[in-house]
């Protein structure tokens, strides 16, 4: 890995020299339509992306300014630009990873548990998913109904799914790394993203690309076609198509139930056809990337009669996506003509099986507004609806109860289903005031009216009943319910220049919440140019996000080989007899400063602190066990795990353990399954647990951090090298936990759950973030070839953890994923005018992240833990578990 490393260092080091020439190039030319596609790239904004021509700085922006042609060089607040070929150049099919890859404030999520796994989200500046507000031409994108309910900084993510829109559907993107409530929504904290669609109404593309891990698994295959016509004068409609389809990966390790350990010896005595089932003793597949088939459209049109225009949008998505659950060996699930024998009877699979959790999931969108000049103004009126479906189902898998009550057990169930939509109205005006400045005060305004619903429908009967489906436990009626909620918006923006090197920009934005009342939000931003070379800029600026439906409402039970857990809603009768209170909204103020420095019209830097506090941070609880066999229950004794009584119905009252497990054991119908309690001996299961959670009002939190970014175009004699290297500081601090409820806590045994947010939660939340992020970037082009190079850079992140049953160790662990240089190349040939291929890596050097510690995967192997096959490498890695990625591509343009 030194050597791997060494020869990166080496490569960019000749690079750097041969791009070593005293001579600044011009900055890249700006270019906002479809049909000069990649030439957006702001140079005094941004440094995460080459520049594709000259004069970048000269791009208009629409995003975090009401004032009409406002260029990226003069923003007053720090804005990033990516066209449609830098999002290409990451090689990989998928938004996410263009954003991350190329952003060091953006954060992908590497893995996702149960359902997330196929709806992997992103952060900005490390905060939650839902603090960033997606757009698509400026208007606001619908949620995911596939709610994120795993713990740590992803949790509670209900985001647009970026899945749904096609790379080759863009324009560019403009990122707004700054507090914009006030102007666009209260829940744009982080930041904001927005996605300009191509507007070309001539030409198009087929973009084709196939690539896998080096390692093997994660098989992508990716098509994608864009094309524009006008069907009458002054028209125009951009139509994107895409398909995509991308195979398992695995990187996993074998199975200790049934490989190399005592218990897979007593294992294979009974039941030695396990040794037959698929991949073995590799048979626990859960560590790594599900499989996923996903078809898109889009469609971005207009038609414009005199100075007025008439438009639309619209989109179309449907994502069929399984991950595998743990594997079930065939003690599980048995049958037998004895009714009263099933637990010793016949597996109802031999070789045992792994089930496989599957979403069938259809999104869409369609939008349409009128919008042009009203007097010596403008004006925009806009309605948008988005709705999100999800089916989810269990493939490969039984209900042993059901089995053992009936005969019979379906192997596939359907578990219930997600629903969500958006409904938004928009009305923003603008209209410029000669105030005797040096230029027009611009007043804009506007309102918008918003309908949000959520919903969750009940599965098949026989995907709740008993202990329900192995893997996932369906959605019972008690679960299902539909919700819904109104916003009425008023804003006011006032842009004006005192002086004409003089910036000043104000909002006040005003919110109705049907559930929440009102709120108002309100924004500063400033900036002063001392010279064309050097300006100063800074930002003030409040938020207030209500929680979403989903972390309001959701619902649901999982069930593992060894576990029992639940996610209550946080507005329910059963939290609030547990002593929770109703989710609040969120309450946030950011401030923010900074420098432009722009030595030449080939070289700009930029530098901004930012200062974000969010109160009341709505994050999912700390688990709250009504048993669990790695810990002795008060008043037992015992002085370790294994020591402990043997499970009975009184000696679960860690934190009022019983109330817990009362609540769990009635979710499920009125019983635990015995397995998650017991072994078969009878005695106590060291990795059972019965436990649930909610979403709560966690914590107070304090990000504070800094953002670099430089473009510098260097003239050689082989042509223009386009630097950039941009980078970012960022801490997340918790500086408040929320007190637990009374009526929960009632005991000092165990003392890291009694909690709201837990030490270990508390860790994720400050940890799993790299401290220090940076991509250096390098882009040269000539007629015929082309070099894209990338090296980025991610600190230390970790996780903590207490020392599992049958490890030596004691207190806590933690789990690090030691600093790393990721690279990424790509070369080009362009065989024709129209035609280029392409063949590149991401991660070039094949790299991973730091292995789990040995003592907690030896303690998991010591007692057959189905956490052993599962933990090779940390899932919190910011650059994946996968290792590296290459590919192949053809860009065709007509």
């Amino acid at each position: 890995m030194q050597y791997r490393e060494a020869v990166s260092r080496a490569a960019l080091a000749v690079a750097l020299g041969l791009a070593a020439q005293p001579a600044f190039a011009a900055d890249a030319a700006s270019g906002s339509g479809a049909a000069d596609e990649g030439q957006t790239t702001a140079a005094a904004t941004t440094a995460a992306a080459p520049a594709e021509a000259a004069d970048e700085g000269q791009a208009i922006i629409v995003t975090g300014t009401r004032t009409t042609g406002m260029k990226a060089a003069d923003s007053p607040a720090p804005i990033q630009l990516l066209s449609n070929k830098e999002l290409q150049r990451v090689g990989q099919p998928d938004l996410v990873q263009s954003l991350a890859q190329t952003l060091p404030t953006i954060q992908a999520q590497a893995f996702g548990s149960d359902l997330q796994a196929m709806n992997l989200q992103m952060k900005l500046r490390g905060l939650s998913p839902n603090h960033t507000l997606i757009l698509i031409n400026g208007k606001r994108r619908h949620g995911t109904a596939n709610l994120a309910v795993s713990g740590g900084p992803y949790g509670g993510g209900a985001a647009p799914d970026m899945s749904f829109i096609p790379p080759e559907a863009i324009d560019h993107i403009e990122v707004l790394q700054d507090g914009a409530a006030a102007q666009y929504g209260t829940d744009a904290i982080a930041g904001v993203i927005n996605i300009i669609l191509k507007d070309a109404d001539h030409g198009g593309s087929i973009d084709a690309t196939a690539g896998q891990y080096m390692d093997g698994g994660g098989d992508t295959y990716s098509i994608g076609a864009n094309f524009g016509f006008a069907p009458i004068e002054n028209s125009f409609v951009n139509i994107t198509l895409q398909k995509k389809k991308k195979g398992f990966s695995f990187r996993g390790d074998y199975d200790p139930r049934v490989y190399n350990t005592t218990s897979a010896t007593s294992l294979l005595t009974k039941y030695p056809d396990t040794v037959n089932q698929s991949d073995y003793p590799y048979v626990n597949r859960i560590e790594g990337d599900p499989q996923i088939e996903q078809t898109v459209g889009m469609v971005n049109a207009g038609y414009n009669f005199g100075d007025y225009q008439l438009y639309a949008t619209g989109s179309y998505g449907h994502k069929y996506a399984r991950a595998y659950e743990n594997y079930r060996t065939p003690s599980i699930v048995t049958y037998s003509a004895d009714t009263s024998d099933y637990a010793t009877g016949t597996p109802y699979y031999p070789t045992g099986f792994s089930p496989l959790e599957a979403i069938k999931e259809t999104d869409y969108s369609v939008g349409a507004g009128f919008k042009g000049p009203m007097g010596a103004g403008t004006f925009d009126l806009a309605t948008t609806y988005g709705n999100d479906f999800v089916g989810v189902y269990v493939q490969n898998s039984a209900n042993a109860q059901l089995l053992t009550d009936t005969g019979f057990t379906p192997t596939e169930f359907h578990n219930g289903d997600f629903k969500s939509s958006q409904w938004a109205n928009t009305l923003d005006l603008t209209y410029p005031i000669d105030i005797g400045l040096s230029e027009p005060m611009t007043i804009a305004g506007g309102l918008e009216w918003r309908r949000d619903t959520y919903g969750i429908v009940a599965g098949d009967p026989a995907s709740y009943y008993g202990a329900g489906a192995q893997s996932f436990f369906g959605y019972a009626p008690s679960n299902a319910g539909n919700y819904d909620r109104t916003n009425f918006s008023q804003y006011l923006d006032v842009s004006l220049k005192p002086t004409e090197n003089w910036l000043v920009d104000g909002a006040v934005r005003h919110e109705h919440y049907s559930d929440f009342g009102d709120t108002t939000v309100f924004k500063l931003t400033s900036r002063y140019d001392f010279s064309p070379m050097f300006a100063i800029r800074g930002t003030a600026s409040t938020g207030f996000r209500a929680p979403t439906l989903a972390e309001e409402y959701y619902s649901g039970i999982n069930v593992s080989p060894t576990s029992v857990s639940g996610v209550f809603a946080a507005n329910s009768a059963s939290t609030a007899a547990l002593g929770f209170g109703n989710l609040k909204p969120e309450k946030s103020t950011n401030l923010s400063a900074g420098i432009v420095f722009t030595p030449s019209s080939r070289l700009t830097f930029t530098l901004d602190g930012y200062y974000i506090k969010i109160r009341n941070r709505i994050m999912i609880s700390s688990t709250y066990y009504g048993f669990s066999g790695g810990y002795c229950p008060e008043g037992y004794s015992g002085s370790n795990a294994a020591s402990c009584t043997p499970y009975s119905a009184d000696n679960y009252n860690i934190y009022n353990q019983a109330a817990v497990y009362n609540a769990v054991s009635a979710a499920l119908g009125g019983s635990i399954p015995s397995y998650v309690l017991t072994n078969d001996d009878g005695t106590r299961n060291l990795s059972g647990a019965v436990s649930l959670q909610t979403f709560v009002n966690g914590a107070d939190m304090t990000t504070t951090g800094v953002d670099f970014a430089a473009h510098y175009d260097m003239p050689t004699s082989f042509g223009t090298i386009n630097w950039g290297l941009s980078a970012n500081y960022n801490d997340n601090k918790v500086d408040k936990i929320n007190p637990l409820p009374s009526a929960l806590y009632t005991s000092t045994v165990n003392p890291s759950a009694t909690a709201l947010i837990n030490r270990y939660s508390v860790w994720q939340l400050e940890n799993s973030t790299p401290k220090f992020r940076s991509v250096l970037s390098a882009y040269w082009e000539s007629s015929r070839f082309s070099v894209n190079f990338r090296e980025n850079f991610y600190s230390k992140v970790s996780s903590l953890a207490a020392a599992p049953a049958g490890c030596d160790c004691s207190g806590d662990i933690e789990t690090p994923v030691k600093s790393a240089f990721i690279t990424d190349l790509e070369l080009g040939f362009k065989a024709t005018d129209m035609i280029k291929f392409s063949i590149g890596a991401n991660n070039l050097f094949n790299k991973y992240p730091t292995k789990t510690p040995k003592e907690i995967r030896d303690a998991y192997l010591s007692i057959a833990s189905t956490s052993y096959a599962s933990s090779v490498y940390p899932t919190i890695s910011p650059y994946g578990i996968n290792g590296g990625y290459y590919y192949a591509r053809v860009n065709v343009n007509f």
